[in-house]
């Protein structure tokens, strides 16, 4: 008989339909984590909305307390002394026109872009470009401001952005499986709170309908809803 290896171990510990607290699934995650490289703790909630219509569509930003653990790179449109505040505050490209010309050409390896309101001219024309990527900046998500300065830091910070998928699901990282349990804790505390305070309107029913944790390598675990605050 083949010798049983420990990740097989672990996974045979796991019942796929039991709910664990975060406490839980998160030991269970680390037990079954790679040690060749430090794996990124996931989150997934599956809503009760259907994103197809307006009055159901749920996007949001959200600060986690702990950061991301990513390296996240930040491009700017802006000039004068907003572009200089932009670059003086971490953001890997600033420009104009040149930046609009630049991703046109294809160089799209961003994870935020940003836009002070007079660039929105410029920006317009990346829409095709930007919006399929879900990069447009958006004065709802505080990625059209006046205050690039803050934008910048606070999406080098640890900001993120949730949005529902078609299939109502949104998924995200809290951090990496190297930050402590404290800190991955309040990520999480602070990601599912965002979301159901970011409630649409025309959501009918039960809100938060699953959420379950995985990282990188590892199973998907269900979590107990009671873990999420007003859900």
């Amino acid at each position: 008989m083949a010798k049983q290896t420990k990740k097989a171990k672990v996974l045979a510990q796991i019942d796929r339909d039991t709910l664990y607290s975060f406490d839980d699934a998160l030991k269970l995650l680390r037990d079954h984590a790679s040690k060749k490289f430090d794996e990124t703790l996931e989150v997934a909630m599956n809503l009760g909305v259907d994103p197809r219509h307006a009055d159901q569509m749920v996007r949001g930003m959200v600060s986690l307390p702990a950061g991301t653990g990513k390296d996240v790179k930040v491009a700017v449109f802006a000039r004068g002394d907003n572009a200089d505040k932009a670059l003086a505050a971490g953001a890997d490209k600033v420009g104009a026109e040149d930046l609009m010309e630049d991703m046109q050409a294809g160089n799209l390896d961003y994870d935020r872009v940003i836009a002070t309101p007079d660039m929105m001219g410029v920006v317009g024309r990346l829409g095709k470009v930007l919006g399929p990527k879900g990069l447009m900046p958006n004065p709802k998500l505080g990625t059209v401001t006046p205050n690039v300065e803050q934008a910048v830091k606070d999406a080098k910070g640890g900001q993120v952005e949730f949005r529902v998928e078609k299939q109502g699901i949104i998924h995200s990282g809290l951090g990496k499986l190297s930050f402590s349990d404290d800190d991955l804790k309040r990520n999480f505390a602070a990601f599912t709170s965002a979301v159901v305070k970011a409630k649409p309107s025309g959501s009918k029913g039960k809100y938060v309908r699953k959420v379950s944790l995985t990282s990188s390598m590892g199973p998907g675990l269900k979590i107990d809803a009671a873990e999420v605050e007003g859900a």
